[in-house]
């Protein structure tokens, strides 16, 4: 009787181990201003006109002005955590 007791309690505190690293919260990775930049020329393909960092609520955003090759002005919003 006392060994299924170990077991159960042993399997009950595995259970509630994956359970607690399943439900974890996910830790955002910040984007650099250089990464925000690049990311978005992708997007856009041109030349970069000017960055800022600007907080929006909570949430820091890179702000990134592009002139395209058609010579159009693009502003692309990065966030920072990603």
């Amino acid at each position: 009787m006392q060994a299924r007791r170990g077991t159960s309690l042993l399997v009950l505190f595995l259970m509630l181990s994956c359970a607690a690293i399943g439900s974890a919260p996910v830790v955002a990775r910040e984007v650099s201003v250089q990464e925000a930049v690049a990311q978005a020329q992708r997007q856009a393909d041109g030349k970069v006109l000017s960055v800022q960092t600007l907080n929006v609520g909570k949430r820091k955003v890179y702000r990134v002005k592009i002139l395209t090759r058609d010579g159009q002005v693009r502003v692309i919003q990065v966030p920072a955590e990603q």
